[in-house]
């Protein structure tokens, strides 16, 4: 919906009620919940009151969240010291790490010695980051956060002077034309001292800001990839907890940029998934039909024969590192966790760096409440980042993606070089040269890919993965996924580049459609898509913007 169109609304239906906060955090994810706990956790030290409340788009806290994941506990720690004994659902210690190169019918294991450090992961967690995230949400609400799960900020709201204000939620109960239904709710106003933007990978208000004021000047375009994720069910003989495994190489030829990941849970639980760089050239490339083939490797599909897929599901990847991160903060608010891109790609891992980044922001926040401030820049936020182990930590791995981009083989060698011979303090910075969009190339340059046909067992097509989602948008509702031109989907995208977000769609949002005249148009189905934001990024003309749908819409992701 437009703002003129909610203008006109609230013109019609009255003026949008308004709550006041001292700090409003617009997602309900590691970084967002970590901030509020941590701004609770200073009120309760220093004895003093700050109202802290967090809207989360997802239908409940963890609904929306989607990671592989091996969790580094050291922000944790911080976090909650005691966390062991509070119950965290941090249970499965990483006992064998293993690094495959894989050819099509081979694998070859790298020895440990020959190991990066940022590929190991002794002292880690493998774990559900959606468990964890609402055992997080349990904690801030027993600190008193309010917590809005259902409720997606849509706007952005302004200060005359240009300061953020806070935000505003998205109407209820609008119909695909745009009109109000008899549920017609307006949106709600919050209000705030100072807002943090933490919706994750390519948050919708997040590039709204970076626009507005600028926070990328300076700074290399960021780049993203995919990550398509299953939870399986696998034989007992086959499962060892705290089994991780990566691999690189087939099904990918050697200039894409990608990779798998295979981690042992409990409860003979296995997630697996696959990493794709969204700066690939070939518009035939579908991320999600390699990760199918992935699995028919011999070496990986011996862990499913017999096993049962529980759930599906993808998101984006903020993977550009220290050289794009953005301007962090601007009058009013800040940006955190994956919204500016804290993503330690060598690691493939991000949660631990979410949770910092949020307490770093609540800290700077709440000495600019206590000395009386609202609104203005919190300049202390970025300045504890630079002093941080996290910066550190980021300032190390700056080099892998841009190794990485120029191919595995010689990309393997320089990130061994890099960070086995000079531990990542090397003198030089590689730098992100363009955007993942402007990187695909016309499909006349390419032969289209043949991919195997789904067996229904190991690999399945998209329709019934996104039905393991549980992803559900009501059918009415306006679609969240919008073209600044119709025209350009058919003239441009179709013609040069064979329509690729039918390919690098994971839920079959995408297909053009052929009509009684033969007349070709793009069909968005909306209702399918499981929020992964790469159409926004990959699209060539950058047309396509994702925008939030109405609340509690979207996946449902159970342990993922």
């Amino acid at each position: 919906m437009t703002q003129s169109q909610t203008q006109s609304l609230i013109e019609q239906y009255g003026p949008r009620e308004a709550m006041e906060y001292d700090v409003v955090i617009v997602g309900g994810g590691p970084a967002g919940l970590s901030a509020a706990i941590r701004l609770k956790q200073l009120a309760a030290e220093k004895g003093s009151e700050v109202s802290v409340c967090v809207l989360e788009k997802g239908s409940e806290v963890g609904a929306h969240i989607l990671s592989g994941a091996v969790m580094d506990p050291i922000a944790m720690n911080e976090l909650f010291p005691n966390w062991k004994e509070m119950g965290a659902p941090l249970e499965v210690e990483v006992s064998e790490d293993r690094f495959l190169f894989l050819t099509e019918s081979k694998a070859y294991k790298t020895p440990g010695w020959a190991l990066p450090k940022c590929f190991q992961n002794h002292g880690n967690y493998v774990i559900s980051l959606a468990n964890v995230v609402r055992w997080l949400g349990q904690q801030a609400e027993a600190l008193g956060v309010e917590i809005f799960p259902g409720f997606p900020a849509a706007e952005v709201l302004y200060n005359k002077n240009g300061s953020v204000k806070g935000v505003a939620t998205g109407n209820m109960g609008i119909d695909r034309e745009g009109n109000p239904t008899d549920a017609f709710q307006l949106g709600m106003e919050l209000h705030a001292k100072y807002t943090f933007f933490a919706e994750g990978s390519r948050g919708h208000l997040g590039r709204q800001l970076m626009a507005k004021y600028n926070l990328n000047d300076g700074r290399d375009p960021q780049t993203y990839a995919i990550g398509i994720k299953e939870l399986w069910e696998i034989d007992p003989k086959m499962h060892q907890p705290g089994l991780v495994i990566h691999t690189a190489g087939w099904p990918l030829d050697s200039t894409t940029y990608g990779g798998s990941f295979l981690y042992h849970l409990d409860n003979n639980q296995v997630a697996v998934g696959y990493v794709v760089g969204l700066a690939y050239e070939n518009p035939y490339l579908s991320p999600y039909e390699e990760f199918q083939r992935y699995k028919t490797h011999p070496e990986i599909r011996k862990f499913f024969e017999g096993g049962k897929r529980i759930s599906y599901g993808a998101r984006a990847i903020t993977a550009g590192g220290l050289q794009s991160l953005p301007k962090l903060t601007f009058p009013g608010g800040a940006l955190i966790g994956c919204d500016a891109g804290f993503l330690n790609a060598s690691r493939i891992k991000g949660s631990h760096a979410a949770i910092k980044t949020g307490m770093l922001a609540a800290e700077a926040a709440f000495e600019a409440l206590g000395a009386g401030r609202q609104q203005d820049e919190l300049t202390a936020f970025p300045q504890a980042f630079e002093k941080s182990w996290l910066h550190e930590e980021l300032h190390k791995a700056r080099n892998f993606k841009p190794f990485m981009g120029r191919g595995l083989y010689s990309g393997a060698f320089l990130v061994g070089v890099d960070q086995m011979l000079f531990g990542g303090k090397a003198p030089w910075t590689l730098r992100h040269k363009r955007a993942d969009h402007e990187y695909l190339r016309p499909a006349s340059e390419f032969q289209p890919i043949v991919y195997p046909k789904p067996d229904g067992k190991l690999t399945f097509d998209r329709l019934s993965s996104v039905f393991i989602s549980n992803t559900n948008h009501g059918e009415d509702q306006p679609a969240h996924l919008t073209l600044k031109d119709p025209s350009v989907p058919v003239n441009i995208n179709l013609r040069t580049y064979a329509g690729p977000e039918q390919r690098y769609c994971p839920a079959g949002v995408y297909e053009y459609v052929t009509n009684d005249e033969g007349a070709e148009r793009l069909q968005i189905n909306a209702q399918n898509c499981v929020h992964c934001k790469t159409c926004d990024i990959k699209d060539p003309t950058q047309n396509i913007v994702w925008v939030t749908p109405e609340g509690g819409g979207g996946p449902n992701y159970p342990n993922m």
